[in-house]
């Protein structure tokens, strides 16, 4: 597997999304676990969830508890394995998400989260997404307080922009490790964000790459060129759209969310996909 640099850290240039296994219509648990351990084995080191990737009010931190024993699990060494989690986003358990931005409460999430985790630090903690209630400056010192008292190895904001991305940066003494914001064929304007991280050498995960669970599948219906270089390649359109975004800079690592084991394989082989410069271009038109 090909990789990337992740705040200093090697990991897979592809990771694992564990969202779909944990909310409305997920997967029983075998399959996730399954399709866990297809993604180790494909080589990929990069796993992200959040406290938030349940279904129900009383599952807090199911996701969380799924990977943690799938790793526990695993038939072979998964100590290279970098787990990314998030806080600050809440589900209450009607279907809604809500959220709390407050340092108090996302350094009480991140202790909550290790604890499921497990281990000495969390690998990646992630503030989930901006609380307008909240200044943004006092949400991201809570990620610092986490980095100075060793709760967390690594720091990284989620749907932010460019400002918000400087100004985390800068509180976090230029340790600024990864954005995730989401970027996909059908949604582009993370692009400045995209190309800033790229300019700076922060890590940018684009969530839901491959356009969101309920629209992966028909990727290449609604984007003809993807289907078009995946037809030339005797690929998926999926694994197009993924080389793709590899291709946009070297510190892109998609996190494409899977609930089988085949969805997860046939993703990784995106890392081996080399798209001409034509191709590259042909897919990065919006008209």
């Amino acid at each position: 597997m090909q990789q990337r640099s992740l705040g200093g850290t090697p990991v897979s240039a592809l990771g694992l999304g564990g969202m779909p296994m944990s909310i409305e219509g997920r997967p029983d648990e075998d399959r996730s676990l399954r399709t866990i351990h297809a993604a180790l084995d494909a080589g990929v080191t990069l796993i992200d969830t959040a406290d938030a990737y349940h279904r129900d009010a009383d599952e807090v931190g199911h996701n969380e508890l799924l990977i943690a024993k799938a790793l526990a699990h695993y038939g072979a060494d998964s100590s290279g394995v970098l787990v990314a989690t998030k806080g600050g986003h809440l589900r209450p358990g009607d279907g809604s998400w809500t959220l709390n931005g407050r340092p108090d409460y996302l350094k009480e999430a991140a202790k909550a989260s290790l604890k499921r985790l497990g281990g000495d630090a969390i690998g990646l903690y992630q503030f989930h997404r901006p609380d307008p209630e909240v200044p943004y400056e006092d949400s991201v010192g809570a990620l610092k307080d986490l980095l100075d008292e060793g709760v967390i190895r690594l720091a990284g904001i989620s749907n932010a922009s460019v400002h918000q991305i400087r100004k985390a940066n800068e509180i976090l003494g230029g340790a600024l490790a990864s954005v995730q914001n989401q970027f996909s064929p059908a949604f582009r304007s993370s692009e400045d964000e995209l190309r800033y991280c790229g300019e700076n050498g922060i890590a940018f995960l684009p969530w839901s790459p491959l356009g969101g669970i309920k629209k992966a599948g028909g990727l290449g219906e609604q984007f003809a060129p993807f289907q078009e270089v995946a037809d030339a390649h005797g690929v998926s359109p999926q694994q197009v759209c993924l080389a793709w975004e590899l291709a946009l800079a070297p510190t892109v690592i998609p996190i494409p969310g899977a609930s089988r084991p085949e969805s997860i394989q046939d993703s990784v082989r995106a890392a081996e996909l080399e798209l001409s410069s034509d191709e590259i271009a042909l897919l990065s038109r919006t008209d």
